[in-house]
């Protein structure tokens, strides 16, 4: 299409190329291919399960390695906390005393007759909520949760909500992550690494917060905090349309740049140096009394990926000197299908050892990950597969429901029967079995994007999404599936779910 020149400077300001964006315009007209399912991967099919014995030995395994690595936990915390109050919100939209009363809206009752045992009430008392419930004011007390009246949750960072009271202090779900990291990322020079993903508008707020308690974390815990904050890139930002396929632009013909979802994130994580990365939402945070078993199985996860890439290279620095015993080929083909759940191809299919070698590296030089997997209790979200791709190969990935064709009976039936779900908790290791870093773009599957339909003023419009950061932003990784405990997984997607015992257990 023809863009005028203030297109070409905005395209230029949000460092986009005109042929990028051309793409993008070209995706809308023909869309994404949904992935094919094979079969949901399951215990022993693709999911492992860590007897007690192994688990030992995975733990000690991380613990005697992460002495002397870098080890970064990354937390995508760029979110507003607006979607945690959405009940609210609706609550003050809706609510007229002289028409309802509390019981019309259970999730809005539930926080105003619990409110005390929220861990940021105390925040609330020099506003006066008191004498709101006694008055029985309920627009104003929601008003001061949400509202610049009070404690403005509505428009802050999710992140620097109060989530958890303890006898003598309050944590935000910000600070839970420090003291998360301190127990199990810390070196031998008391060195703690942490990297958060936020929206370039709230960086003074995560700046502030982190200097307000950064001395009484460090001292707790013997250690020093390198904590580093990036923002999402304009780069990764993508335009919308209608359903026309028009472009979607503002009142004074500039055209809308939306964020792209978090498979933009992919670009933050490429710039991270580091020798293995936790990767672990915002609001994936628990209470002291029941952190444990977070802590034990972040440990074995990452022994799993440790002990899984310590053969990788081990095959790998053998091979590419080509100096061997043609039996190693045959040891790395078992070794791939039962621990990597990669089905290599047989040497008699190649023309010497030469590019045999070569296919080898190919499938096993490249970034590992190894993820929890949850059990599946009907949460929202993707969960763990086997895919069948276009050159008829197997791999495992992370699927989500909108990459799914859900009217397509034996699709839906494949994606309803599977038993686990991802609750974002990843460990990474990004460098070569020659210990350089690799480019994570070279491995995202940049055809396992999204196309969703929105509402901008009253008119629907199609925006786009990059492929997600644990699905199709990793779809070329080497992928490992654990099953790890539910009590792991104690997500906030609502100021409801605070008073969960994981979050509220007095």
């Amino acid at each position: 299409m023809e863009f005028s020149k203030k297109d070409l400077e905005q395209i230029e300001n949000h460092n986009l190329s005109v042929f990028q964006v051309e793409k993008q315009l070209e995706n809308f007209k023909k869309g994404f291919s949904f992935v094919n399912l094979e079969k949901p991967a399951v215990i022993g099919d693709g999911l492992l399960r860590i007897e007690e014995e192994k688990a030992k030995e995975y733990v000690n395994i991380f613990e005697k390695y992460v002495l002397d690595a870098k080890v970064v936990k990354f937390v995508p915390a760029s979110g507003a906390a607006t979607r945690m109050f959405k009940d609210l919100y609706d609550f003050k939209s809706s609510f007229d005393s002289t028409k309802n009363t509390l019981q019309d809206f259970p999730k809005a009752k539930e926080v105003i007759e619990r409110i005390k045992d929220f861990a940021f009430y105390e925040k609330l008392l020099p506003f006066g909520i008191e004498k709101l419930l006694e008055e029985k004011k309920y627009l104003q007390i929601i008003d001061l949760i949400l509202e610049e009246s009070g404690l403005a949750y509505g428009q802050s960072p999710k992140a620097t909500i109060v989530f958890h009271k303890y006898s003598d202090e309050v944590r935000t779900a910000f600070e839970e992550h420090l003291v998360e990291a301190a127990t199990y990322c810390v070196n031998n020079k008391r060195e703690v690494n942490l990297h958060f993903t936020i929206s370039e508008n709230h960086k003074e707020k995560f700046s502030q917060l982190f200097e307000s308690v950064r001395e009484k974390y460090e001292s707790r815990f013997d250690c020093k905090y390198i904590v580093e904050f990036s923002e999402q890139k304009s780069s990764t930002d993508t335009v919308a349309v209608y359903l026309d396929n028009s472009l979607v632009r503002d009142n004074e013909g500039n055209i809308i740049f939306r964020p792209s979802g978090h498979g933009a994130l992919i670009e933050n994580l490429n710039d991270i140096d580091a020798d293995l990365i936790f990767i672990k939402n915002i609001d994936n945070v628990i209470h002291d009394k029941f952190k444990e078993t977070t802590y034990i199985y972040k440990k074995i996860l990452a022994g799993v990926l440790l002990s899984l890439k310590n053969k990788i290279d081990y095959y790998l620095n053998i091979i590419s000197k080509q100096s061997f015993d043609f039996s190693i080929f045959e040891e790395i083909k078992a070794f791939c299908k039962s621990s990597l759940a990669i089905d290599l191809k047989d040497f008699s299919d190649f023309e010497n050892k030469e590019k045999y070698c070569d296919y080898i590296i190919e499938i096993l030089n490249k970034p590992i990950r190894v993820c929890g997997m949850v059990k599946n209790e009907g949460q929202p979200g993707g969960g763990p597969f086997w895919i069948r791709n276009t050159n008829n190969e197997l791999s495992l990935q992370i699927v989500e429901s909108a990459q799914v064709d859900m009217g397509n009976v034996s699709q839906k039936e494949v994606f309803n029967n599977s038993t686990h779900f991802n609750p974002v908790d990843l460990v990474c290791s990004v460098k070569s079995f020659e210990g350089k870093k690799f480019e994570l773009r070279n491995f995202v599957d940049y055809n396992m994007g999204f196309i969703t339909e929105k509402s901008q003023q009253s008119q629907i419009i199609k925006a786009q999404e990059l492929p997600g950061l644990w699905n199709g932003s990793m779809a070329n990784w080497i992928s490992v599936f654990v099953e790890v405990p539910l009590e792991t997984f104690t997500p906030v997607k609502t100021v409801n779910n605070l008073l969960d015992k994981g979050h509220c257990p007095f």
